[in-house]
């Protein structure tokens, strides 16, 4: 076993503010391999601005904007969150959802259409009212 200890304790991070965190279980377990490019940069985006529940509010353009994605690796990536289970969204508002048992498979290079678009924001739109009403 490898010891650890502190290189620059001058540098050493504490926890102060708020605090976004991520599961070793994510990397470990296989998430990190299942996603694409995109796919982690918007994953960890969300990660970093929501609060303990996982929500957040950012818009679209907000969110192209600050990751550099285009509107369509947008659209993709949010989309193959949702697919994977990682991710709910209502039209307006995230939640990254906890992991689920282990990683989800999807029907590659797949572009859903808009009534599966639909119904997966109302599943999304669900979740999110029903995790708020559990507080």
């Amino acid at each position: 076993m490898v010891e650890k200890r502190v290189i620059n304790a001058q540098r050493q991070r504490s926890i102060q503010g708020s605090f976004a965190f991520i599961q070793h279980r994510f990397l470990r377990d296989g998430f990190w391999q299942k996603l694409t490019t995109q796919e982690l940069i918007l994953y960890f985006f969300l990660i970093l601005v929501a609060d303990g529940r996982g929500l957040s509010y950012y818009s679209y353009d907000k969110v192209c904007a600050i990751t550099g994605l285009s509107l369509d690796e947008y659209i993709q990536a949010r989309d193959g969150l949702i697919d994977k289970d990682l991710l709910a969204f209502d039209g307006r508002i995230f939640q990254v959802l906890s992991l689920p048992g282990k990683p989800v498979k999807c029907e590659s290079g797949r572009v859903p259409n808009q009534e599966e678009l639909y119904a997966r924001n109302l599943v999304g739109a669900r979740r999110i009212r029903q995790a708020v009403q559990s507080r």
